[in-house]
């Protein structure tokens, strides 16, 4: 059966904007309709900036009913309506005086959502709220009403993040959901809570993106720890990077030992080491070990064009070009060129990059 994925970005137009929630739509729409939903096949539907609470709501109704599993990416900003209190996400025409009547409110999506069956519906957002809103919600944490927190309904799957609102007079960028489309592109669909692991990684690690602010998981404020990817998370989150990675090894030597080496167990945490290692600060650290991910793949008999392999070696030569010692740079160099000879890639010119750059640090020796 087709799944239906729904692709909403919103935020105001003029001063009131917070996010600029539609860049991510590009990325999203370069992602395939079935990577997007899980499915064989799949129907999107996008909403760019959209004007009335109500469109939005026709759109929101008919992919609620729609047979089939339903996946909804929410990119924009939080307001309250200062009257009820109540968290609405904000549209192109709304302020902060108008939020009651421009906004679209958070609980319209629970009443659309609450009838589909369970396990059905998945919903990764990636929000900013004002500094009223962000108070608001960062206080209601502990709170037991329900119109404290964002919640979906029993049997939705939540992931994503809030996030604090900017700098004055900057506009954030979508960071987690970002991460979220790059890692699609890939071809390849991660289980859901490690898809939301490593874009929260990725988040964090992004210039622009800050710190990830309350993060969703499975209708939790902060993720349950029955998921080992979450204390790792919050190990990294709060610069604890020699824990995260502690973590991380043991998994993978748990995954070693009962599948292999080569299992995609076994490789996965490899890359979550890869990505904590990016997340520290340790381009050398994380260009090897996508390094011997790469070379694992390989001589399990992965294709070269393999969307893994390409992504692992991208990823190396990544991390390669940010190691700060030439040193370290010269010594990873030719394992790089190695595998640049096997898994070109898809930007033309990576091997020649690659060569170059080697020739340039022994140079100077």
């Amino acid at each position: 059966m087709p799944g239906t994925v729904l692709l909403l970005a919103a935020s105001p137009v003029g001063k009131g904007r917070l996010v600029d929630a539609a860049s991510v739509l590009p990325v999203l729409a370069a992602v395939s309709p079935a990577v997007l939903s899980g499915t064989d096949t799949a129907n999107v539907v996008e909403l760019a900036d959209p004007l009335e609470p109500q469109a939005v709501l026709t759109r929101l109704r008919a992919a609620a009913t729609a047979p089939g599993p339903l996946t909804m990416f929410v990119t924009g900003q939080l307001q309250l309506d200062r009257r009820q209190r109540l968290p609405h996400l904000a549209l192109a025409r709304t302020t902060p005086a108008t939020v009651r009547y421009t906004g679209f409110p958070w609980h319209w999506i629970t009443e659309e959502l609450r009838l589909r069956p369970p396990g059905s519906t998945t919903l990764m957002v990636d929000l900013h709220a004002d500094a009223e809103t962000w108070e608001y919600l960062a206080t209601s944490t502990t709170s037991t009403t329900s119109a404290g927190s964002l919640t979906v309904g029993t049997g939705v799957s939540l992931y994503g993040r809030v996030a604090p609102p900017p700098r004055r007079r900057t506009v954030a960028s979508p960071a987690y959901m970002k991460a979220v489309a790059t890692i699609l592109r890939s071809g390849h669909r991660p289980e859901l809570p490690l898809l939301h692991h490593q874009s929260v990684v990725r988040a964090a690690a992004d210039a622009e993106g800050g710190q990830p602010g309350i993060v969703l998981a499975s209708q939790a404020w902060v993720p349950v720890v029955p998921d080992p990817h979450a204390a790792i998370t919050a190990a990294a989150q709060a610069g604890r990077h020699h824990e995260a990675a502690t973590l991380a090894a043991r998994w993978e030597q748990d995954a070693r030992r009962t599948s292999g080496a080569a299992s995609e167990q076994a490789l996965h945490w490899a890359e979550v080491r890869a990505d904590l290692a990016m997340l520290a600060g340790d381009a050398a650290g994380s260009c090897r070990i996508w390094l011997v991910v790469a070379t694992t793949r390989l001589d399990a008999g992965q294709s070269p064009d393999d969307p893994a392999v390409e992504s692992a070696v991208d990823r190396a030569h990544h991390q390669w070009g940010r190691i700060g010692d030439p040193a370290g740079a010269r010594e990873l160099g030719p394992a790089l060129a190695d595998l640049r000879l096997r898994v070109p890639g898809r930007r033309r010119g990576a091997l020649d990059h690659v060569q170059r750059h080697l020739s340039r640090l022994q140079a100077q020796v």
